[in-house]
Parts: structure tokens; sequence; C-alpha cells
């Protein structure tokens, strides 16, 4: 009987010990389940918060902006213009002879180009050959009066030695008492008298070098004249200063030709330009200068190009640039930088830039329109942005941007050059930035936004 009590017992323990065991689990497992769900739970409240809060926000698209390349093309127009170009005038007055060479025509140094016919010259030429032949006579004529001058100086001084020696022998037979005083006085005289004459003959020799010394620099004279009006009467003939192209021709033959500059003359001929028609074939007799020819050289061309301000600090001497003109498609010219004017023009803010392009085979023509392409290295290449993100307003140029906190922030920026579509912006960016792509009016500093992000095309 008390046995059975005692199992009874034990089984009514065993009981109450399973279902203690059985709440400890349940409640421990509650526990965990409790500690991983509910901040579950918060997270997804707050996200739902945050998702409900955001759909409330406007959208904007947003971009970042992209650098531009390093290396860009710049095309400016030019115009190709001749290395070396000179009008040519005539040193000699007369009529001219002949001509030799016509527009268009490729001389050489040298070369021929027309002839004077100047008889004032020559006749210039003939008086002057003689006053040189008269100068060089005189020479002659004056160094043969110092030859006898000479001549009869020694002679005298030989007569004065003689005089002096009989002189002075009379003196001691006077003291002898063997001559009278008389006699030595006449002696004494005699001695004077061709004292008296060397010096004359001094003086005389003396005269006809100074008169030789005269002679001759009047022969110099006379020759550096005659030098001269042979140099002029060279002038006659008309040659090239330098290999080129004759470009104008501006009398015929027969015209009255001054020596000189500066010459003006109204009569046309049907040669006088490549651009201009004559209506008449009259021959010019007007006795003003006139240029005869202008010749320019076509080797070497210059091509003349006026830089933006922009871009002026980008060309250095030396560069090279692509020449294209519209009337050659199939040509590319490669031309160097020589030299820069190293100012901007205040007027069209610019940098007159000059290349050099070698022209050998005379394809390229003075007075070309031609394009002229650079390639600029930039060491700091901007930022190009579409134009719709550029906003200009009272506070200056800016860009809308959306910063961490997902508000609207206006940021000034300094823009280069418009391509239309997109804009270069220089300063003001970091490349970091998102940038609303199409900012209105609505958005405000400080708006808060919900930014869409977009690629940058």
């Amino acid at each position: 009987m008390d046995s059975q009590q005692e199992r009874t017992s034990r089984q009514q323990r065993r009981g109450i010990g399973g279902i203690g065991w059985a709440i400890i689990g349940t409640v421990f497992f509650g526990s965990l389940l409790a500690i991983g769900i509910l901040p579950r739970l918060s997270q997804r409240s707050e996200l739902q918060a945050a998702v409900k809060e955001a759909s409330t926000l406007p959208s904007v698209n947003v971009m970042t902006a992209r650098r531009a390349a390093a290396t860009i093309n710049l095309e400016l127009p030019g115009s190709v213009v001749a290395l070396n170009q000179t009008t040519i005038y005539a040193r000699s007055t007369g009529y001219l002879r002949r001509w030799y060479a016509d527009i268009g025509d490729r001389v050489q140094a040298g070369q021929l180009l027309a002839e004077i016919d100047s008889p004032d010259t020559d006749q210039q030429v003939l008086q002057a050959k003689a006053e040189l032949a008269q100068a060089q006579a005189n020479v002659s004529q004056t160094r043969a009066s110092l030859a006898k001058g000479v001549a009869d100086l020694k002679q005298a001084r030989a007569n004065l030695l003689l005089a002096l020696q009989s002189w002075q022998r009379w003196k001691v037979l006077v003291k002898q008492g063997a001559v009278a005083q008389q006699d030595a006085d006449t002696r004494y005289a005699t001695y004077q008298a061709n004292l008296a004459n060397v010096e004359a003959a001094q003086s005389t020799v003396n005269s006809d070098s100074a008169n030789v010394k005269a002679a001759q620099a009047n022969v110099y004279a006379s020759q550096a004249n005659f030098q001269r009006y042979s140099v002029l009467q060279s002038y006659k003939k008309v040659t090239a200063p330098f290999a080129g192209v004759i470009t104008a021709r501006n009398v015929n033959s027969g015209a009255l030709i001054t020596g000189g500059t500066g010459n003006t003359n109204t009569s046309s001929n049907t040669n006088t330009s490549s651009n201009t028609t004559s209506t008449s074939n009259t021959t010019s007799t007007s006795s003003t200068n006139t240029s005869l020819y202008t010749i320019a050289a076509y080797n070497a061309l210059n091509v003349n190009v006026s830089v933006p301000q922009s871009s002026s600090a980008l060309v250095q001497a030396g560069q090279t640039a692509q020449i294209t003109v519209r009337e050659l498609p199939q040509q590319v010219f490669t031309a160097k930088v020589v030299r820069t004017s190293n100012a901007i023009d205040p007027n069209t803010r610019t940098l007159l830039t000059q290349l050099e392009v070698q022209n050998l085979d005379g394809a390229l023509r003075p007075g070309m329109y031609a394009n002229v392409k650079f390639a600029m290295n930039r060491p700091n290449p901007p930022f190009i942005v579409p134009a719709s993100v550029v906003v200009y307003n009272a506070g200056g140029t800016q860009v809308a941007t959306v910063t961490k906190n997902q508000t609207v922030h206006y940021q000034k920026v300094a823009v280069g050059r418009d391509y239309g579509t997109e804009t270069e912006i220089t300063s003001g960016l970091t490349g970091n930035e998102s940038l609303i792509t199409t900012p209105t009016v609505d958005e405000t500093e400080g708006l808060r936004v919900q930014p869409v992000a977009q690629k940058a095309k």
C-alpha cells in the first residue's frame, strides 16, 4: 500500500518536472524569437516610414559631370599670305625698252625682268668717266712737277754746299791777307743766295706734294662718282630680288619711268593684276614714278589665324597644325607655328598667330581662305555638362546640386566654351557632385528632394 503511494507520488513529481521544463523551454525560445523579430519589426516600420516619406518628396533627375578630353581639336579660319612679297621699283630714269616677265611667271633670283633705255644715265656715266680720266691726268702732272721740284731742291742744296765751302776758304785767305775783304764778302753773298734758293726749292716741293694729294683726292671723288653712275646704269636691267611668282605687272614697253619710290601711275593695261581687267591697252606716258612688278615667294607661305583668348595660352611656337582648303579636299598640309603677336587684340579678344607651311608644288596660293585645325593639349581639362544643367540668374552662373542630405544646393561655376547642347565648366566643380539635369524654379535652395540617378551621355 505504501509502496503504491510512493510510486504515485514519484509519478506526480515527474509530471510536474516535465511541465516545468516545457515552460522553461517555451520561455527561452520565445525570448530568442523576440530578440530576432522585434528589431526587424522596428527596422521594417522605420523603412516603411522612410518609404512613405520619400514617396512624398519631389523626384529630380541627377547626373555627374564628366571630364573633357585632354586633347581637343580647335578649328579656326585662316588666311594664306606670301612669306615674302615686295613691289619692284626702277632706280634708273628712262623709257621701258622691254619687259621679259608677266603675271603668273615663276622667276629665279637675279633673273632679268625688264630693261630701261636711259640715255641720260649713259651720258652721266661717260661724263664721270671723262672726269675720272682728267683727274688721273692731273695727278700725273702734279707728280711730274713734284719730281722736278725735288730735282731742283737737290741742285740747290749742292750749290749751297759749294758756296759755303768757297766762302769758308775765302775767310781764311782774308785773315792771311792774301785776298781783299771785298772778295770774301762776294763769296758770302753767293752763299746766302744759294741758301735762299734751297728754301724756295723746298717750298716748291712742299706745294707740289700738297697738289699731288689734292689731285689724288679728286681722283677718288671722280672714281666714286663714276662708280655711282655705273651702278645707276646697271639698274637699267631690272632683276628679281628673290625666287617667286610675278603677281602684277604695272607698265608696258615705252612707258616713261622715273627712278625712285612712291610712284603713282593712273594708266592701266591688260595685265595689271590677276584680279583686275583693263579696258584699254594704252601705254603710260606719265612722268611720275611707278612700280614695275609685284613679286611674291611661293615656296613657303604663311597662314594667319586669330586664336580666341580662351585658347591663346595653349598656342606655342613650334606647335603643328593641319591646313585644308575647300578647293583641295584631298590634300592636308602640315604647318608649324612660327610666331604670335604676343598680345590680345582688344577689339576681337584674339591672338594673332602665324604659321608657316611649305608649298613646293605651288598648290596653295596667297589670299586663299584656309581651315586651320589645332590639336590642343590641356593640362587641366574642364568638365562637360548638358547645357540644361547651367542656371543663369541673379546669383550668377550656377548649377543645382543635391547634397548627401538630399537637399538642393546651388553652386557657382564658371563656364568655358559653349557647344550648343553641352557646356564646359572650367571651375566650381570637383566632379563628385550630383547635378540636377533640368532645374526649375521649384527646386529652391535647401529643398529636400528624391534624386534619381541618370548616366551622363
